[in-house]
């Protein structure tokens, strides 16, 4: 399998939106660990020519993540009536009322705000298409477990499977469905959990715990991720029994992302000084770096994606435009300060230890 003999036991986390590139990519893969193209937010031909990208410039294992819509999502939990749980019209009504929220935002940034469509599935079926198609050697899942129909059809192409969780529940789930192997996601890590069901608070557990409990009930490989910024780090989640250790936030910086460079100048402003998880940039939880909008906006945003992800794209990409960090989604684990210019083979080396 492919995590399972890395030379190099590092993961390049999959980063939509615009900091995951094939550069990126095939910087990590090259370096003895995986990248991965992030295939959230693209279209299947977007997708596609990163792909061929890839393809053309290594010949080393690599990866592509991709979102599963709710449509798509075989997971059921003893949270399925949780309490942040909307259907119907009650999750319309609350993304109605979260919509005149943003409307002073929207009016400031002189843009306007989208009537939202429940139901988008990221061009689910096409990229699935494309990844069989094209042969990816490793694809992963986030925000849902593909059924285990899917995963055996990859599995019978030659492409190994990951499925993101966060619990040992999930990770229960996705092994049953027959995931090759799992990312386990702990609370320190940027961007958004993974939680299979969108409603459920994300797991507190130490990362390290985590690991642990999953790999006592597994011999699948096992992807550490979240927060992890250091060697001594990725250490004592490799201790703990993790195969692998997944990076993002720190790969940020890298000359080979497409981070923006309003978000690279917010990572490296002394004026921020923490990060908060919140709903209110897509309505999924994600840890990001506190700022106004942030507090403004957390408890007003429903647990509703992808509708609230679409309302506030609009108010993301004009405040990019302007250069202007205050409105932007700044995705950052909690050790976001270690993260620096420098290529991504140095991270990569770095956190394996190895530099």
């Amino acid at each position: 399998m492919v995590i399972s003999s890395l030379a190099v036991p590092v993961v390049g986390a999959p980063m939509a939106g615009g900091p995951s590139t094939p550069e990126l990519a095939v910087a990590v893969s090259e370096a003895g660990g995986l990248g991965f193209l992030a295939g959230g937010y693209l279209t299947a031909g977007q997708l596609a020519g990163q792909i061929a990208d890839v393809w053309n410039a290594s010949s080393c294992a690599w990866g592509v993540n991709l979102f599963v819509p709710e449509s798509a999502n075989t997971f059921t939990s003893s949270y399925a009536a949780g309490p942040a749980r909307l259907d119907g019209d009650l999750r319309a009504r609350a993304v109605s009322k979260y919509r005149e929220c943003l409307l002073g935002d929207a009016d400031r940034l002189g843009v306007e705000l989208p009537e939202p469509v429940a139901g988008d599935t990221d061009g689910w079926d096409r990229k699935l298409d494309l990844v069989l198609r094209e042969k990816v050697p490793v694809v992963s899942f986030t925000f849902g477990l593909p059924s285990p129909a899917v995963l055996s059809e990859l599995r019978r192409a030659g492409i190994e499977t990951v499925v993101t969780v966060s619990d040992v529940e999930e990770a229960e789930a996705a092994m049953e469905a027959g995931a090759d192997a799992l990312v386990v996601q702990g609370p320190d890590g940027g961007g958004h959990r993974g939680t299979l069901d969108q409603t459920k608070e994300a797991s507190a557990e130490d990362l390290v715990d985590l690991v642990a409990a999953v790999r006592e009930g597994t011999s699948i490989p096992v992807i550490a991720a979240g927060g992890i910024s250091t060697p001594v780090r990725a250490r004592q989640v490799r201790d703990a029994g993790a195969t692998a250790v997944q990076v993002g936030t720190a790969l940020l910086l890298t000359p080979e992302a497409g981070t923006g460079l309003a978000y690279r100048r917010a990572l490296k402003d002394p004026a921020h000084t923490r990060t908060a998880v919140t709903r209110a940039f897509s309505g999924r939880l994600a840890r990001a770096l506190e700022t106004d909008f942030v507090r403004q906006h957390d408890d007003l945003a429903p647990a509703a994606y992808p509708e609230v992800h679409q309302l506030t794209s609009p108010l993301r990409r004009a405040s990019a435009a302007a250069d202007d960090p205050r409105l932007m989604a700044l995705w950052a684990g909690t050790g976001w300060q270690v993260a620096a210019d420098v290529p991504a083979a140095a991270v990569v080396r770095h956190i394996a230890g190895e530099d």
